[in-house]
């Protein structure tokens, strides 16, 4: 209670003592007038420096749940990543499709090892609670992973859409962007929150979301229509 005092009332609580003892010993109005204002000022700049980094901390926080939640649930084992998906192609009675979900086997190790860098080194920066110093560089290169991880659903999408898939396929494949676009939306909102505290380069709108895939051959592809 005495720290939340001196924290956040304390210029009220000078301006109300000044002018009490301005009162008591009669001073001059002129006298007092303008050390009340220029204390006035002081507190209110004071006020909305603190409010700004609280926000900043807040979305530092959000950012790095987001971090934590995109590497558990979509990258490495989990059945939800679209690498998961992808490596079920090898189901399908295809040469070349083995080919490209051969391919993305060998992206996901990268991809594995940069997440799991990212996230660590996100959790790390945040204990150091330099906020302002982090939150640009940790918006960026989470925009950088999703933006590469958004391509292998893409692609996934064309190969699923020109070569014969087993409904199962296609069903873990819309499951996977049922939850992936709930992120995207997350993240699309931590963007457009963060724009109101930071300078950033990035819109929502650039983080896109995944497609989904008809269930039986013919129906209109649905989607999420870009915000």
């Amino acid at each position: 209670m005495l720290k939340t005092i001196i924290n956040r009332g304390w210029y009220p609580a000078l301006i109300t003592a000044i002018a009490v003892v301005g009162l008591i010993y009669e001073w001059p109005i002129e006298a007092v007038a303008p050390a009340l204002i220029v204390i006035l000022c002081i507190g209110l700049v004071v006020a909305a420096i603190r409010v700004k980094k609280n926000e900043l901390e807040l979305q530092s926080m959000r950012l790095t749940q987001l971090a934590g939640y995109f590497n558990r649930r979509f990258m490495g084992n989990s059945s939800l990543s679209i690498f998961s998906v992808i490596d079920s192609l090898f189901s399908v009675e295809n040469p070349k499709v083995w080919d490209w979900a051969r391919a993305c086997g060998m992206s996901q190790r990268i991809f594995d090892t940069w997440s799991n860098n990212f996230t660590t080194r996100v959790e790390s920066d945040l204990r150091s609670r330099r906020y302002t110093v982090f939150l640009h560089t940790h918006l960026n290169e989470l925009w950088s992973i999703n933006s590469h991880y958004y391509e292998f659903t893409e692609q996934f999408h064309e190969i699923a859409d020109k070569f014969e898939v087993p409904p199962e396929i296609v069903g873990s494949y819309n499951r996977f962007v049922v939850e992936y676009n709930a992120f995207v939306q997350s993240f699309r909102d931590t963007i457009t929150e963060l724009r109101n505290v930071a300078r950033t380069q990035i819109e929502a709108p650039s983080v896109k979301f995944a497609r989904e895939l008809p269930t039986v051959k013919g129906d209109s592809v649905s989607y999420t229509p870009e915000a």
